[in-house]
């Protein structure tokens, strides 16, 4: 099974407003870059965009390093999904699960593979995450100008 390293990032430009996403895979010296966006959206959509492509991008089941500064997707799928999907998508605060939508492909692309996450302190000193953020930002920026 390949050892993939994917690190992602959400990007908007107000919060609903124009977004963007971004994916980095990498597998040994191979480096790929996505990112697109959406006109009217908001920073969590965008993150939960960035894992389901970047894992949606890998053409086989593989073991995947997810690398993510956003808390809300990292503790959604590691530590909340199980509940809400027990209690059919309800919230501990007993309200339907806010971008259900995502999260259920979010769920869907990880059961394809081994995936591990990992929270990454954003606009830090980790360089993909950077990039990534950099990708995110001007996927949004560029679609407000079209």
């Amino acid at each position: 099974m390949k050892s993939i390293q994917l690190i992602t990032d959400g990007a908007c430009l107000g919060n609903p407003g124009p977004g963007g996403w971004a994916s980095i895979l990498k597998y040994g010296t191979q480096v790929r870059e996505l990112y697109g966006c959406e006109a009217h959206t908001t920073n969590n959509r965008m993150e939960l965009t960035a894992a389901i492509e970047g894992l949606r991008a890998l053409k086989e089941p593989c073991e995947v390093e997810v690398i993510t500064d956003s808390e809300y997707v990292k503790n959604g799928i590691t530590s909340w999904m199980a509940g809400w999907k027990r209690k059919g998508w309800i919230t501990a605060a007993k309200k339907p699960v806010v971008n259900r939508d995502l999260w259920e492909q979010l769920d869907e692309q990880v059961a394809r593979h081994r995936a591990r996450w990992v929270w990454t302190k954003g606009h830090a000193a980790h360089t993909d995450n950077n990039r990534a953020d950099e990708l995110a930002a001007r996927a949004a920026r560029e679609q407000r100008r079209s």
